[in-house]
């Protein structure tokens, strides 16, 4: 589902009442655990934490007038949805973030390359999510950013 919103608390506010709360502690959880230098703002019609130019001049490869992207999330029809880019980018976080989730949720893992489902959103792994957000520096990201798009 798209949103036209310009910020956070805009997308948060458009969406289905049910989703807001549980929406507010997701982007808390992701503002208090990711390191400095991430910005938040929306990005492609999500919620976005993002590179800034600032930081990282030269922006997204594919959009270079986009600064960076790093996590995003949004409001699905049926889900809740978190993009990771470091969980597709990085095998090691990736088997991380696998092995780790049974501790932290009874629902099975329901996830694409970046994207994590959450259908049940009263039982999203906050605390999981803020180990995650926790993984991956700016300078790490860039970093690892850079070494792909140059294969």
């Amino acid at each position: 589902m798209q949103y036209k919103a310009n910020s956070a608390e805009d997308y948060i506010n458009q969406v289905p009442e049910a989703r807001q709360n549980a929406l507010k502690k997701l982007t808390s959880v992701i503002k208090k655990n990711l390191p400095k230098g991430f910005e938040e703002g929306i990005q492609y019609g999500m919620i976005g934490y993002y590179v800034p130019h600032a930081i990282y001049p030269d922006g997204y490869h594919c959009n270079p007038k986009e600064p960076l992207p790093f996590l995003s999330v949004a409001s699905q029809k049926n889900s809740i949805n978190l993009y990771h880019m470091g969980i597709y980018a990085n095998k090691d976080i990736h088997d991380w973030f696998v092995a780790e989730y049974p501790k932290y949720s009874k629902t099975k893992l329901d996830m694409g390359k970046s994207c994590i489902r959450f259908k049940k959103i009263d039982q999203i792994p906050y605390e999981l999510i803020g180990a995650l957000a926790q993984k991956i520096s700016v300078k790490d990201w860039i970093n690892t950013y850079e070494t792909a798009i140059k294969k």
